[in-house]
Order: structure tokens, then sequence, then C-alpha cells
């Protein structure tokens, strides 16, 4: 970004719930005015991705601030250039990219982040040609994601709305299996994997606190993969409990590994899920995207994330 540049572009889910969350962007707004900041709301995709690209192109655009959730910003990524700065206000339900870079909902310190223009480059993935932040999940969480969606009709999405979908699948998923082919990040032979559950990990994020990648990282050119192989309501909630307290390595019928691609295909109609989203049916090709999210974030989670680590890994797991 160009060092003078001053234009923060803020992109609000008019659909993600008026009150609170209204009143939440006007205390933002506020607070960028106070510090000399051009600012502009937008709650049109189409217009907002007009405007970063314009804004980008004449060295203007200091970010484009996603004012939402996980969601709000996958769609941001999805729409504008991978040279586009881009940060999330967390007004979501879940706000996990947020927690992951520990980015606060206080305006002030937000502004503050924004002034300091720390970035870092964090990878992405594409999944059928969409680009994902987070994880895509295949499996019964995703068609608990697949019916909240059907019944939300406009809705705003709290911790309550999961309770009815949750149920309704319980009573009648049926868990097909799965079919992976991985390749790995050596470029080596692919390898054909089974399982009933099937998670694919750009960034260690999963809803209530839940990592079921923990050592994935963001910087490192490869998705991990966290694989359940048993498929029933009581196998569900043994996987939970043990990645609850980070104990599934222990279970004998849990995979996890890494790789660069990954298809993922069923003998039978499965969903998938992107970054908490309904993302379509299998079957699914997904790829690493290295770099692809140009991310401001504050300055010392920036300095921890852009730090060298060792990484651990061979064809089939780390």
């Amino acid at each position: 970004m160009k060092e003078g540049a001053g234009r923060v572009l803020i992109v609000a889910n008019p659909h993600a719930g008026a009150g609170a969350r209204e009143a939440a962007v006007a205390r933002l707004l506020r607070a960028l005015d106070r510090r000399g900041l051009v600012a502009e709301r937008v709650s049109d995709l189409e217009h907002a991705e007009a405007l970063a690209a314009r804004d980008q192109a004449a060295g203007e655009l200091l970010a484009v601030v996603a004012a939402g959730g996980d969601g709000t910003v996958a769609e941001i990524v999805n729409r504008t250039h991978p040279d586009v700065p881009i940060t999330v206000y967390p007004l979501g339900t879940a706000n996990l990219l947020a927690s992951y870079l520990r980015i606060s909902d206080d305006p002030d310190a937000f502004v503050q982040m924004l002034i300091d223009r720390a970035t870092v480059r964090l990878d992405a993935a594409s999944a059928n040609g969409r680009v994902f932040l987070l994880m895509a999940g295949c499996g019964f969480d995703a068609e608990v994601v697949k019916r909240l969606h059907r019944q939300r009709v406009g809705r705003g999405i709290s911790y309550w709305t999961y309770a009815r979908p949750i149920l309704e699948t319980i009573r009648d998923y049926e868990y097909p299996a799965l079919r992976m082919t991985v390749e790995p990040p050596d470029g080596g032979e692919a390898t054909t994997l089974t399982a009933r559950w099937a998670f694919v990990v750009n960034l260690p994020c999963y809803a209530g606190g839940v990592q079921l990648a923990p050592e994935a990282v963001g910087t490192d050119g490869l998705l991990d993969l966290a694989l359940f192989r048993n498929g029933s309501l009581w196998h569900g909630l043994r996987y939970l409990g043990f990645s609850l307290f980070g104990r599934q390595r222990a279970l004998k019928d849990f995979r996890s590994g890494c790789a660069a691609r990954v298809r993922i295909e069923s003998d039978r109609p499965v969903p998938y899920q992107l970054d908490g989203d309904p993302g379509g049916m299998l079957p699914l090709e997904i790829h690493v995207l290295p770099g692809r999210m140009h991310l401001l974030a504050p300055a010392a989670r920036v300095r921890e994330l852009a730090a060298p680590r060792a990484a651990t890994v061979d064809a089939g797991a780390r």
C-alpha cells in the first residue's frame, strides 16, 4: 500500500443484523474521522469491489474493512486482487479470523491498528474455484450448515439458531463414506484415504475454540487434514470430546496429515461448507493458494506470524 494512503472502505452486510451492529459501525466511523482517515461505508459487494480496485490503482487505499464475520471477509477476499489490504472489524457470530489475528472490536484500538499499517501475507485455499480462508468441512457439520442457511430466511445467526438444524441432522444424517485423493506437498505419489468426517484446514480455527488441526500454519504453503473415520452420533460425541482437549491424535480412527491438493468425493450426495457457510455438494477439488491473503493486523501479532518456525512435514502426516 502507498505510504500516504488514507482511504478506508468499510463493507457492512445490511443483513448481518441492525441495532447493536449498526451502532458499532457508527462508532467506528466516528473514530476514523477523529484520526483524519477518509472512510466510506458500502453495503453492495459489487460496488465495494469496484471502489477497492479504483482506490488501490490510485494508491489511495489503506484498507478494505469487513465489518462483520468470517463470511463477510471471505466475500471480500473472493472479490478483490491479492494485493488489496483487507482486515476485519469483528461483528459476526464467531469471528474466528479476527480472534486468530487478535483484532480488537474497540474502535480506537482498531483505528490505531490501521494507522500502524502492519500487514502479513497468509495462505488461503481454493475450493471448486472459490477462495476460503479457514477450513473446508465435509460431513455432519456441513449438513448442519446447509440446513441452517436454508432455514435462516434472511435473519441473523446466533449460536441458538444452530439448535434446530443440529437436532434435525442428529435425527436423520447417515454419515456417507468420503473418499479423498491427497497429493503431498513434495510432489510425491497421491494417496487415497477414507473417512466419514473430513476437514481441510488452512488456519487452526473452528467454532467453540476447537482446534481440529492445531499444527496448521498460515504461512507454510500447506493444507492440513483432520479425518475422522467412523460415522454415528456416538463417534461424533467422542471426536468432539477428544478435540475439545486437543487429544484427537490419541484416537486410532483419527488421521492427520498435510497436502498441497485434495479431491473429496462420495457415492452419495454430501454437502461441504467453507468457513462456516454452505459451499455446495461433492465432489470437491481443493488446492492451497500461498500468500493469497494480504491482511492488516496488530503489529505484535504480525511479528509473531512472520517469525520463521520449524516445519516437520512428510508426505502423509505432520
